[in-house]
């Protein structure tokens, strides 16, 4: 379970959303069911649970563009990354943009809380449109796990590009690796239960796409797409979050709520001889069960794709 995503996407249990989005979330018309302000714990937790990653890759992001005067957080959520990349960046501006007003919220009082108000702001847009309502252009743009949300990636990507100020850096994060809790063989249920988890939600996400309003398909080939959208010099690399086990509580939360999405989303995609696996493993009387496992970790994998203007 987990690729794409910061470490939170509520409609994404695993591979391309909910395990990496530490925040982007950024969400079209397809998705205003979803309450993301009820979210709003589930997604600092999973944020502030990858922040030794998402540290790593502003770290790498700053050596492509080491002073930027102003950076915006496309799909900011509730702020944790938003809140790291002024840190990362002690003399810039930083804007965390977002469709949720309740979400900008608790982003401003965490740059409160962080001593960083006086150069932190909050807009509350849409993507991918919203980005015109900005001031100024945008010496850093910062875009994680927001992208897949939105009908015309690529058309996106370009209103995106267009408000770059010349030099300035898109990063994008979308991609990685599923992301693993428990070996092949966990004792119970049939062995690769993992494996049958990732090849559902694939199924899974290609619907969630297909069924967003405007929906391109296109290609996820994203240092192809930022050149195709007129940025320059494209490259990626990937970045690790490695808990081994024993895990904290913290990390044992998180993989506990990625099954339990994986259960409530995949139900269709699995058998029910996996989803009797999981029940287990989601019991917290069973001593099989995540909720008491020693051998649970997390590792995941989550890519940043960078292109300058």
């Amino acid at each position: 379970m987990g690729q794409h995503h910061h470490g939170q996407d509520p409609h994404r249990p695993a591979r391309q959303c909910a395990q990496g989005h530490g925040h982007g979330h950024e969400h079209g018309p397809a998705h205003t069911d979803l309450d993301w302000a009820e979210l709003a714990e589930y997604l600092v937790g999973q944020a502030e649970l990858f922040a030794p990653l998402n540290r790593q890759a502003a770290a790498w992001v700053a050596t492509r563009q080491p002073e930027p005067g102003l950076v915006v957080d496309l799909g900011s959520g509730p702020g944790v990354m938003s809140c790291l990349l002024a840190e990362t960046f002690p003399g810039a501006r930083v804007v965390a943009l977002d469709g949720s007003g309740p979400l900008l919220e608790r982003a401003r009082t965490r740059a409160r809380e962080l001593g960083l108000a006086d150069r932190f702001g909050t807009l509350e847009v849409q993507l991918p449109g919203g980005v015109e309502d900005l001031d100024y252009p945008a010496d850093l743009m910062w875009a994680s796990r927001s992208l897949h949300h939105l009908g015309d990636q690529r058309a996106a990507l370009a209103a995106f590009a267009e408000r770059l100020a010349p030099g300035g850096t898109l990063a994008v994060v979308e991609g990685g690796l599923p992301s693993r809790f428990l070996p092949r063989d966990i004792g119970i249920g049939r062995p690769g239960l993992q494996s049958r988890i990732d090849a559902a939600e694939d199924r899974w996400f290609t619907e969630m796409r297909a069924s967003v309003p405007g929906s391109v398909p296109e290609t996820e080939d994203w240092p192809g797409l930022l050149t195709a959208v007129g940025l320059r010099d494209a490259t990626s690399r990937t970045f690790l979050l490695d808990l081994p086990a024993p895990v904290d509580e913290a990390a044992r939360a998180y993989a506990v709520s990625q099954f339990q999405r994986a259960r409530g989303t995949l139900a269709d995609f699995l058998d029910a001889d996996d989803l009797s696996t999981v029940d287990r493993l989601l019991d917290p009387d069973d001593k099989a069960g995540v909720h008491h496992r020693t051998d649970l970790f997390v590792l995941a994998a989550h890519t940043v794709h960078v292109a300058r203007r």
